[in-house]
């Protein structure tokens, strides 16, 4: 026998670094909403939203292309090249002087985020043998359900003691680190095979269309839906999907395989993720509007008050996936829906004018706490669970494109119902109405996935990883 492999949980970590840097700035920036608007007074909600947006659309367009310029450069060096850019985009973001220098590198700042995602997830697949790569992509995807979810708690304590600069700053230690020890202990791989161009086209196409809808909600806000601009932004969105759908289908390497939907477990697992997608950015940043503008928080007491919720993801998730393995995934997405669903119910029910936060915000906490770590990895497993193994990087990527876009519009729904100068409670009553009813239907959606390990080698073709 030859000598022991090495173990690969130090690749995990290199790889999970800046995965994990990636999440959190998703969400870090709900808490900083409020520094944003005051160091741009000038700018309305609207305006400010696509600080989150622009990054949000841009690095769900280019996920899926990103990994097949991966397999045929190399991992290693687009992982190399993606946290590079990352961490000089963080840098440009925090010197900032104007809200349009601002959305510009946070473009930029996509752009390396998706070059360096997909990468991971290739990195983590090579360095684990077949019968544990199961676990480790559970993993990998708690690993960034956890980041997003201490994103806006994390940084409020950040913004406040910082500034909302910090909060793009954050990232430069911790990268470098991944950036260091990526060059020196990752090993290049690459797979020709699954190469091809970059489908500028169809990717211009997702930016655009997906742009236009959040452009026409987020101006619902200041221009009312009573004006033409509205829907017609959003019509406009819808119908540049369609085209790229149109284009998806004739092109021979699309932004998006939808091939890939022909299986009915992965229409319904990304259907599922992009409402949950929605409905957790809605959750997030309408939890900060609330505690800070209903009940008076400053934003370190803010961030605080959203804490409970995210210490339970990864436990829960821990648990979540021993039960998956086992049994499969539509149980707890299920399950985890209606107990998200819960959390909602319970805040519309209960959160009142009057600061309450052991009676009312803890146990709502929980409640969304659970359900996310229920849901959100479980997404992430049950969309790749029928695939083969030639095609679990692009699905995985095109489930967290999925994800990213129901955050776009998460993001924009929340600002019309909440982002004005002064909310009033029925405008949050109505939020949490949103919330419930994106979770029931997650759940409705998922009662179609079935990821039972017998049903998975009924329908997985034998394809060699």
């Amino acid at each position: 026998m030859t000598s022991s492999p090495r173990s690969p949980w130090p690749i995990f970590f290199i790889a999970c670094i800046a995965v994990f840097l990636v999440s959190l700035d998703g969400t870090m920036l709900f808490a900083a909403f409020g520094a944003l608007r005051a160091g741009f007074p000038q700018a309305g909600a609207g305006d400010l939203s696509w600080v989150l947006n622009a990054y949000t659309v841009v690095y769900a367009a280019l996920l899926v292309p990103a990994g097949r310029l991966a397999d045929r450069y190399g991992r290693k060096r687009m992982f190399l090249v993606g946290v590079a850019l990352f961490l000089l985009s963080s840098l440009l973001c925090g010197l900032s002087s104007s809200l349009a220098l601002l959305v510009g590198a946070r473009v930029l700042q996509a752009i390396g985020a998706a070059l360096l995602t997909p990468s991971s997830l290739s990195i983590v697949l090579a360095a684990f043998p077949q019968g544990r790569r199961a676990i480790a992509v559970s993993l990998w995807g708690a690993v960034g359900g956890l980041a997003a979810a201490i994103g806006p708690s994390l940084g409020s304590w950040v913004v406040d003691a910082w500034g909302w600069p910090w909060a793009f700053f954050l990232n430069l230690p911790l990268g470098l680190l991944s950036l260091w020890r990526g060059a020196h202990v990752l090993v290049e791989s690459r797979n020709p095979d699954n190469a091809a161009p970059l489908d500028v086209v169809g990717v211009l196409l997702l930016i655009g269309g997906v742009g236009a809808i959040a452009f026409g909600l987020v101006r619902a806000e200041e221009a009312g839906w009573h004006s033409v601009m509205v829907p017609a932004c959003i019509a406009g969105g819808l119908a540049v999907l369609g085209l790229f759908v149109a284009w998806a289908r004739h092109t021979p390497s699309p932004a998006i395989d939808l091939t890939l939907f022909d299986d009915r477990s992965y229409r319904y697992v990304n259907a599922a993720t992009l409402s949950f997608g929605v409905a957790f950015a809605l959750m997030f940043f309408g939890f900060f509007f609330f505690v800070m503008q209903v009940w008076h928080y400053p934003l370190p007491l803010a961030g605080l008050a959203a804490a409970p919720g995210p210490l339970l993801v990864i436990p829960v998730a821990i648990i979540a996936g021993r039960h998956a393995a086992r049994a499969g995934h539509r149980a707890l997405l299920v399950g985890g829906s209606l107990v998200y669903a819960c959390g909602g119910l319970w805040f519309y029910l209960m959160a009142g004018p009057v600061a309450d936060y052991w009676g009312t915000w803890f146990p709502g906490q929980l409640l969304s706490g659970a359900g996310v770590g229920m849901v959100l990895p479980s997404l992430s497993a049950a969309a790749v669970a029928h695939l083969p193994g030639h095609r679990f990087g692009v699905g995985s990527a095109v489930n967290q494109a999925t994800r990213q876009m129901g955050g776009v519009l998460g993001v924009a729904l929340t600002v019309v119902l909440v982002g004005h100068a002064l909310p009033t409670l029925a405008d949050f009553r109505t939020l949490y109405l949103c919330h419930v009813g994106l979770a029931l239907l997650t759940g409705l959606l998922c009662l179609r996935v079935d990821t039972r390990p017998r049903a998975v080698a009924a329908t997985t073709p034998a394809v060699a990883a």
